[in-house]
């Protein structure tokens, strides 16, 4: 099974990698990692820094599955790029982090998770960050 996880340098989406690798273990599958972002990452915060990615990429080395990253530039819509890419590799299940929003954020904003899970062909895991066990795991990279 290929797994697709939408991969933003945050608590969430540390915890959305995590859940992403588990889920990969449990169905012998492949994990495909996309961070995608309208800018660079001095332009917008969700967009790894070349520090953070080879994290990412080493950690998914040393967890054994099989995987591939996707770093997009200039994406016209992250949450349109995780769709796209689930669509065309066929997958099974694509993984997510949630952060919370105030009730006013879910009214006016628009949310690439909430387009994710209505529009997905797939199943969607979405996960909330443990803040604790994410800022731990993660400072030791």
């Amino acid at each position: 099974m290929i797994i697709v996880v939408g991969y933003i340098p945050t608590p969430e989406g540390h915890a959305a990698l995590d859940a992403a690798v588990a889920e990969t273990r449990r169905h012998s599958g492949k994990l495909v990692v996309i961070n995608a972002s309208r800018g660079d990452a001095l332009v917008d915060e969700r967009f790894s820094s070349d520090e953070d990615w080879t994290s990412v990429q080493q950690m998914l080395s040393d967890s054994g599955v099989e995987f591939e990253v996707l770093q997009t530039l200039h994406a016209e819509d992250p949450a349109e790029q995780v769709l796209h890419t689930a669509h065309e590799l066929g997958a099974g299940l694509i993984v997510i982090g949630l952060r919370r929003r105030s009730p006013v954020g879910k009214l006016i904003l628009g949310s690439a998770a909430q387009r994710i899970l209505l529009e997905a062909e797939c199943a969607v895991v979405a996960v909330k960050a443990d803040t604790e066990r994410s800022r731990h795991f993660w400072s030791r990279r």
